[in-house]
């Protein structure tokens, strides 16, 4: 499930693996055609493991016991880790005192070990004639290249979340939100100068937070692909970190425990991420987008396709650091070093001569200055650094993120542990200091004045000759250190990658200007075709900008189209804005919904019956928050996957309705395909069952079902009925209402089983009727 394969057979044969360290003997012999880029050990080794482990089981001893290896926790005289209690002290200490001397200690503690630990380790940067410091540039320079990890709002507590993006605002790096949203009194700089708005916000595949207000309010788009530390999963977030402050935020009830899709439904193909990049461009032309892979074999293939599509960046993850709520399943043997990953992008998009149009960022257990200066010879513009920011601040690496008891205030949600946090934004801005002022020894002892002059300078590096650990000298790094020598760009040489082409939406807003000036309603009509894709998104993005999240009164800008709409009709639609479609629509419409209303209707002359004809494409209303959407015909699949807060009637949908769906209130008027409810934690939705069928369609894991009885679910019903063909003149719509007695015992409630019992689903029904009741009166 975690890499999309759903049938058993499919797996025979599949070969969804690569190896790390396992020499050319090995592989030709047992694992045939399994890529192996850097060599390594083979049965010799294999057998003087399995000769160690007996002789030590074996030994004479009266005191014999199975020890622990420390494989995933520290342990003494066991495995290494990268955060060692003794390191995080160091650190501590350091950013306690300030002091030069003792950061010095922390870094030998890193770098100064007796055994290798990563692909780096193996790695030597070429000397050559040493400038004095004083030719280096600033460490105010070097600081803008540095970023923090996407560590989401909902595994770190606010204070921690906030305290780490107001100190990468001091130094003028940037901060990301990670994929849990962000509270909007955020995006506003504070009296005393402190940002605690993150530079960078996260579009995850569960989408959780993702207003309108929130991708305004951003310096950068991040398209959270997969994440290294363990690729081809999605999130979760368990019940009892879901406190009211991170369920408001989330757009979901207290205590419901959050699942990230492991893919993002938007996205089956590069022509769904270029099209989810123009998406994000559409609605905020200012931010830059950038697209997160995780290091793997093929990734290299996969970036050039990005570039393609219109990135402006492409983050390499690699295998370590990561969250700290991980199974134990995705801590090891998933995910390959950044090394690898950045090494092969940077080599194919140089071959490709596509280096120069996008910036490269790559983090994984970043630690180091010597760390930045290999991942920028090896391609890399900017860095990012997850866990050793977060020990800065206090993190005392306790390893119990999943269980909130974090005893540091860090990874918690509990009132009473976060009152234990002493971390400050000046802790951010000393650590990343002393790492810029490492990297400026570094490049004057090489003879070069910035970092500028080392990125993608893979002539700079040399694999170690002599190494100690004979299983390391198996290896071969030669490859990672080949990049064609014909002068063509090796970094980056333009601030944007865009399409030479203008949205529909450009004309529409010099059309509508006076009303997003706040001047009164307008209307206005346009014909659409289906190479007019988001439209809506600038005019939603630009109410965002200028009025949050209140947004305009609703109603105050309606648009009529007539044709057949592109893809992503609607996207990120905002309150104030309305907009009406006759005719038809391609996938993705109300993708992000925030609010407003969008209504789709086939032609007044159409003789077919809307209920039995689509009327739009796939994942319609993908990770809505807000608003509402009332369509005269049949959706495809994945109808209001992940949708926490928007408000729907259709008259039929695929397979896969409401899936992983957190709030909001969907009414099916006809059939739908199987699977429905999946992963749906909760919101309400209302399916008419004519066959008698849906129960045999239904995926009841999380949710159930039971007859509509309740006056509120009637009123509720009935009111988005009558919204619905107030707006679209739906005649299946009309008819039902006519025929009420009769249609009404045929409705059956999905709710999730919790719910059932609980008052989630009346708190729901209430948040939306008032909303409802005012829009039926204004008409």
């Amino acid at each position: 499930s975690k890499m999309g394969i759903s049938c058993v057979s499919s797996y025979q044969g599949a070969q969804i693996f690569e190896a790390i360290g396992l020499g050319p003997e090995l592989i030709e012999t047992a694992f045939d055609g399994t890529p192996s880029r850097v060599g390594g050990i083979g049965f010799r080794e294999i057998a003087e493991d399995v000769l160690a482990r007996h002789g030590h089981a074996f030994q004479p001893s009266d005191k014999l016991r199975l020890e622990d290896g420390g494989f995933y926790k520290f342990r003494r005289n066991a495995d290494y880790h990268g955060f060692n209690p003794e390191m995080v002290r160091a650190l501590h200490h350091a950013m306690e005192t300030n002091e030069r001397e003792d950061f010095g200690e922390y870094l030998q503690l890193a770098e100064e070990r007796e055994e290798p630990a990563s692909l780096r380790d193996l790695l030597l940067l070429k000397s050559g004639t040493s400038i004095s410091i004083d030719e280096v540039e600033p460490i105010g320079d070097i600081m803008k290249r540095f970023t923090t990890g996407a560590m989401s709002l909902g595994a770190l507590g606010p204070e921690a979340h906030e305290t780490v993006a107001i100190g990468m605002n001091k130094i003028g790096g940037k901060s990301d939100t990670g994929e849990g949203g962000e509270e909007t009194r955020r995006f506003y700089e504070r009296r005393n100068g402190d940002n605690p708005n993150s530079a960078i916000k996260q579009v995850a595949s569960g989408r959780f937070g993702v207003t309108p207000a929130y991708l305004a309010a951003a310096q950068e788009l991040e398209i959270k692909m997969a994440q290294g530390s363990k690729p081809g999963e999605g999130g979760q977030l368990p019940g009892h970190k879901v406190s009211p402050y991170i369920a408001a935020i989330r757009h979901t009830l207290p205590g419901t425990p959050l699942i990230s899709p492991p893919p993002h439904h938007d996205i089956y193909s590069i022509e769904d991420l270029a099209q989810l990049i123009y998406d994000l461009k559409v609605v905020n032309p200012r931010a830059r987008v950038c697209v997160k892979l995780v290091a793997e074999e093929g990734v290299g293939t996969i970036a050039a396709g990005v570039v393609k599509g219109y990135a402006d960046v492409i983050m390499i993850s690699g295998d370590a650091g990561g969250t700290g709520a991980s199974p134990l399943s995705s801590i090891k043997n998933a995910g390959l070093p950044w090394e690898l990953g950045l090494a092969e992008t940077q080599q194919v998009l140089v071959q490709n001569n596509l280096r120069s149009r996008v910036v490269l960022r790559t983090d994984g257990g970043m630690r180091t200055g010597r760390d930045v200066m290999v991942a920028a010879m090896l391609g890399a513009e900017q860095y990012g650094f997850g866990t050793a920011a977060l020990v800065a601040i206090g993190c005392q690496m306790a390893r119990q993120c999943h269980l909130n008891t974090c005893p540091v205030g860090i990874a918690t949600q509990r009132e009473d542990l976060r009152t234990k946090f002493t971390g400050t934004p000046e802790d951010i801005v000393r650590f990343f200091g002393h790492i810029a002022q490492e990297v400026r020894e570094f490049l004057a002892e090489l003879g070069f004045r910035s970092l500028d002059d080392v990125i993608g300078r893979m002539d700079l590096l040399t694999p170690a000759q002599e190494i100690d650990n004979r299983r390391a000298r198996t290896l071969d790094l030669r490859p990672l250190l080949w990049v064609p020598d014909d002068g063509r760009p090796i970094k980056s040489t333009q601030d944007r990658n865009d399409r030479d082409e203008e949205p529909l939406d450009e004309q529409i807003m010099k059309d509508i200007a006076d009303a997003l000036d706040g001047k009164g309603p307008v209307k206005r009509s346009y014909q659409i075709r289906n190479v007019h894709r988001t439209v809506g998104a600038r005019i939603a993005g630009e109410i965002a900008r200028r009025y949050r999240e209140q947004g305009l009164p609703e109603g105050t800008i309606e648009l009529h189209f007539t044709g057949s709409a592109g893809q992503s009709f609607g996207a990120f639609c905002h309150t104030g804005l309305r907009l009406i479609l006759t005719g038809e629509a391609n996938d993705y419409v109300g993708k992000g919904l925030g609010g407003g209303e969008i209504a789709v209707r086939p032609p007044e002359k159409a003789t077919f019956k809307s209920h039995e004809n689509a009327i739009m494409g796939n994942t319609v209303l993908y990770g809505a928050t807000g608003g509402s959407l009332f369509a005269a015909g049949r959706a495809g699949e994945r109808f209001a996957v992940r949708n926490s807060g928007a408000k729907a009637v259709v008259e039929g949908v695929g397979d896969h309705g409401c899936e992983y769906m957190t709030e909001g209130v969907v009414v099916i008027l006809g059939e739908t395909g199987r699977n429905f409810g999946a992963g749906m934690s909760n919101g309400i939705a209302y399916v008419l069952d004519e066959h008698g069928e849906f129960a045999s369609k239904l995926n009841p894991e999380l949710v159930a079902i039971m007859r509509v009885t309740e006056d509120e679910d009637v009123e509720i019903l009935q009111a988005l009925i009558q919204r619905h063909v107030q707006l679209t003149s739906s005649q299946r719509g009309e008819k039902i209402l006519k025929h009420w007695d009769r249609y009404h015992p045929l409705f059956w409630k999905v709710a999730p089983h919790s719910a059932m019992t609980e008052e989630g689903p009346q708190t729901i029904i209430h948040r939306h009727l008032e909303s409802l009741r005012a829009a039926l009166a204004v008409g």
